[in-house]
């Protein structure tokens, strides 16, 4: 279930894991790498994402990529 701050929805990092069916740690290292928005800090510094933040998210986790050469 989303939460919501003054109006707006944000997911938590927790949410997101949970739907995509990968550990939070998975997140917090496709944060570190870049891969994914960074989100945003709630006050007990919770990481929580915007709905177009956890589009790009959703998005990312379940790409299809073409298998190069070199692999």
């Amino acid at each position: 279930m989303p939460l919501e701050v003054s109006g707006s929805k944000y997911f938590t990092a927790s949410e997101l894991a949970i739907e995509l069916s990968v550990s939070r740690q998975t997140i917090w290292r496709w944060r570190r790498e870049g891969k994914i928005p960074s989100g945003s800090r709630f006050r007990n510094r919770q990481v929580v994402f915007t709905p177009q933040e956890a589009d790009a998210v959703l998005e990312y986790a379940n790409r299809v990529e073409p298998i190069t050469e070199n692999e």
